[in-house]
């Protein structure tokens, strides 16, 4: 049997010799480094194109070509700062004057002086903004004194020390509890395990979702190349979360009636999904997306489901208790893993306040970092941050326990009939359409007779802050008890807008609308993102 084994192999070896001996030893040597560093270069290209796709691959490498012919790469950057300085409309200037060193000598108590100087300048925000600022009346009077009273009397405090400050702790457990209540919490389907904490904003609280599915998924199914599907109308703070977290985002068109598609997500869904998302309502047109199919799907799939509740949180629930159609959409609905939803929009509670909400506590506990060898002792953070503001903490328990049930039942009775009028006057202006059917307080219009941009240019002029959208191009405004008292000036403003735009159309001085639709028009998205970058990197 040895014999005959050896025999093969010197038979084998005599053959493979003879057909070698006819190349150039060098091209034995270089030839499979080739054919590796070709295999690796495929395997990079077939990765973009996995990442990026196919068309958005082909069009970097096109203008990426294209930058190598000289002077074209200078012209593109020329025609950016253009640009980055247009959207900057002077900030850069007006920094010029900042101070950049302490004063020699402290200003004391006349420091409240200045900061007053300061105030002057902002614009005018007063029922002029879309969001912004959710808090009715003014700001030195009614409920903005009260969350002021209260965050100053705990700004010195830190939950960080629990052991210290044990009534911001406390405050933070009922802000968290009584959140969650609104939520489904408090019924059966929820399991009777809803957790979680006070955070920054909207922003973090998605962050720390993201963040603790991909923990939780990777524990459970062993994902260690975790990607995660969203509808196109969802926040931007996936995009970010997908960046921080090395996770693949697939972003995914909406439906006709601009709702998450539940069929075209369920293509997406792979071994590596971790999390499918959905919105209520989303930001940009106010409609909820269909989130009991979206949990049979998460369920049916082994996945997880966020919903973020950012704008909807303090709305929802006390419309649905007034009679309007709101569709299960919390805990109560199967599937649904985990909730984001911020205090500091219609909670009425100061900036810097929001809530994420988990379904169980296995799943919350990815959500902490524990470090046990650091020479400064045994350390155990929650959130993000490590020492977080009491006073802001301290501000939206404050609110919630001021207003109370009937405190919001009475809000949200208000803005969700304003919201209504809004609805009404809009489509009463033939040249401009409603997009979908909002469900909550978030009206977004477009127009197909105009320059959608052009009319927010004028609306601009008469002193509103309203959001310029795209896919479609449109604006929205979010309605907030500023606006109770200003619906008829909104509406006649909008009327003369589209007016002054229908009989002279064309860009005004100074207006965005060129870039707003050039940017949405531009197939290299990279480009625009560059734009971004410039435009945030000269302004902070």
């Amino acid at each position: 049997m040895d014999s005959s084994l050896n025999s093969v192999l010197v038979e084998y070896r005599a053959s493979a010799n003879a057909f070698l001996s006819k190349y150039e030893p060098l091209a034995l040597v270089f030839g499979p480094l080739l054919v590796l560093l070709l295999a690796r270069l495929l395997q990079s290209f077939l990765d973009l194109v996995y990442e990026a796709g196919l068309k958005a691959t082909f069009l970097s490498f096109f203008m990426a070509t294209i930058k190598l012919i000289p002077g074209v790469k200078r012209r593109i950057d020329s025609e950016k700062q253009k640009v980055v300085e247009k959207l900057q409309s002077g900030g850069n200037s007006k920094r010029e004057s900042w101070r950049t060193e302490l004063p020699m000598a402290g200003l004391g108590t006349e420091v409240i002086e200045k900061m007053k100087n300061e105030k002057q300048k902002d614009v005018v925000w007063q029922g002029k903004c879309s969001g912004t600022v959710y808090i009715g009346g003014s700001e030195s009077e009614g409920h903005f004194s009260l969350i002021n009273e209260a965050c100053s009397m705990f700004a010195h405090t830190n939950p960080l020390h629990l052991d210290v400050f044990q009534s911001v702790v406390r405050f933070e457990a009922e802000v968290v509890a009584m959140t969650a209540a609104l939520l489904g919490s408090k019924v059966e389907a929820s399991g009777g395990q809803i957790c979680g904490n006070m955070t920054s904003g909207g922003t973090e609280s998605i962050l720390l979702a993201v963040k603790s599915t991909r923990d939780y998924m990777k524990s459970k199914k062993g994902i260690k190349k975790p990607e995660m599907i969203i509808p196109e109308s969802a926040h931007s703070a996936y995009d970010k979360a997908a960046h921080y977290f090395n996770i693949k985002l697939w972003r995914v068109p909406v439906n006709k009636e601009f709702k998450a598609d539940v069929k075209a997500i369920r293509k997406f869904i792979n071994r590596n999904t971790i999390l499918i998302v959905g919105s209520a309502p989303g930001f940009p047109h106010g409609i909820i997306d269909p989130i009991v199919e979206l949990g049979e799907l998460a369920s049916s799939s082994g996945i997880c489901l966020h919903v973020d509740f950012c704008l909807g949180g303090f709305v929802l629930p006390f419309a649905r208790k007034l009679g309007y159609p709101i569709p299960p959409c919390d805990f109560s609905v199967k599937g649904v893993t985990s909730i984001s939803v911020d205090v500091h929009k219609y909670g009425l509670a100061p900036k810097g306040t929001s809530v994420v909400l988990y379904r169980n506590h296995e799943i919350r506990k990815h959500q902490f970092v524990a470090v046990s060898e650091w020479s400064g002792g045994l350390y155990v953070s929650p959130t993000i941050a490590g020492s977080r503001p009491g006073g802001l903490i301290a501000g939206a328990w404050a609110a919630m326990m001021s207003l109370g049930e009937e405190g919001y039942l009475q809000n949200t009775k208000e803005i969700m009939e304003v919201s209504k009028r809004i609805h009404r006057g809009i489509n009463e202006i033939p040249e401009l359409f409603v997009i979908g059917k909002p469900d909550m307080t978030i009206i977004a219009f477009g127009s197909t007779a105009l320059d959608i941009f052009e009319v927010n240019d004028i609306m601009s002029s008469k002193g509103w802050h309203l959001n310029a959208l795209q896919k479609p191009s449109s604006i929205h405004i979010c309605v907030t008890l500023q606006h109770v008292s200003i619906v008829d000036n909104f509406l006649q403003d909008l009327q003369e807008s589209v007016t002054i735009v229908k009989k002279n159309p064309g860009p005004i001085n100074g207006g965005l609308a060129p870039i707003y639709g050039a940017a949405e028009r531009m197939p290299d998205r990279s480009m625009v993102q560059e734009l971004l970058i410039s435009y945030m990197d000269g302004t902070c």
